[in-house]
């Protein structure tokens, strides 16, 4: 292990979050088990009380959770010069089988948490706690995601070692060389990659527009929010970046949080990421627009997470569009890169 007080951070918020979830998951399933607000029995009063702590616990722990995401690719980063062969977060998280498996599990981890976080708030909403059962239910089913992501980032920073020479990040998301995932999708081609992004997102605007107006199409605009994120992602890697870097052979979606491109790979996610959440958590509440207690509030909750998904999906689309429109940058439709 490398003892750097960055890793130090993202260990100990790691067996904070998971030891607070099991913690909560315990009385979750009570609560799944036994809840009844119409009893005025013992077992229901203190599970009233206990809902309270375990409320404002979760939202401390899915708000680090949210975090921890953006903690774990600046660690990376900022631990990449102690590695021959690393040049960026890339090249760090490839030192042992752990780095990427932690980083797949925090991007699906940060969807879930942001998604209880919207249950969450709207079932606080209702006086009789309305959707107390569905999010504890969704608790249990994150809980074990989050313990799963805490043991393999424990394995890998406690598994660094300085004397190990790993790949940079030119090899690892190569389109001439096809030896893995992030190879295969650096080899999609540029411009078709851009024609499928830009496609997409106009469907998409569309869609969320739409919700939003006329309140139509709420679970298309939810899965729309969701299919978009992967091809932004899948086109940072093989099209935008390129723009970025004004190179047409460097793919790595990590150097652009780095402070030579103004870390501008930051602004990007944290938009993408929270487009996806805002606009998968509208679609999440559908369903429960019928609910006595809600119907006051959940509307217009619903429609407020769908406008802040569309207004950050277009935000996205707008620096992606600048960068491209302002790099020097030109790529023909003859040569694919």
């Amino acid at each position: 292990m490398i003892l750097n007080p960055t890793v130090i951070a993202n260990l100990l918020a790691a067996y904070i979050a998971s030891g607070m979830l099991l913690y909560a998951a315990y009385y979750g399933a009570q609560i799944l088990k036994h809840w009844n607000i119409e009893s005025g029995d013992e077992l229901q009063l203190i599970l009233e009380r206990k809902t309270y702590l375990i409320s404002t616990v979760l939202s401390f722990v899915f708000g680090l959770q949210l975090l921890s995401l953006f903690l774990y690719i600046f660690t990376a980063d900022a631990l990449s010069p102690l590695f021959v062969g690393a040049m960026c977060a890339a090249g760090t998280l490839n030192i042992n089988g752990f780095g990427y498996p932690t980083l797949e599990l925090k991007i699906l981890n940060f969807i879930l948490a942001g998604l209880w976080l919207v249950l969450n708030h709207a079932d606080n909403q209702g006086y009789d706690y309305p959707l107390i059962k569905k999010k504890y239910l969704l608790l249990l089913i994150i809980t074990p995601f989050i313990v799963i992501e805490t043991i393999l980032e424990s394995a890998y920073f406690l598994g660094m070692r300085a004397d190990v020479i790993t790949s940079c990040c030119g090899s690892l998301f190569s389109s001439e060389k096809a030896t893995g995932l992030g190879s295969e999708i650096a080899a999609l081609p540029a411009k078709q990659m851009l024609w499928i992004f830009y496609g997409g997102m106009f469907v998409t605007l569309l869609s969320g527009l739409l919700f939003y107006l006329k309140r139509i199409g709420g679970s298309l605009y939810a899965v729309l929010s969701f299919a978009m994120f992967l091809v932004s992602l899948a086109a940072i890697v093989s099209a935008i970046s390129l723009y970025i870097y004004e190179l047409p052979t460097h793919h790595c979606p990590f150097c652009i949080i780095m402070p030579d491109y103004h870390y501008i790979g930051y602004l990007l996610y944290v938009l993408l990421f929270g487009a996806v959440v805002t606009g998968m958590g509208s679609g999440l509440l559908l369903p429960f627009r019928g609910i006595a207690s809600l119907s006051a509030v959940l509307e217009d909750f619903i429609g407020k997470l769908a406008l802040t998904s569309v207004v950050l999906f277009m935000l996205f689309m707008a620096f992606v569009s600048y960068e491209i429109l302002s790099s020097s940058l030109v790529i023909s439709y003859e040569v694919v890169y």
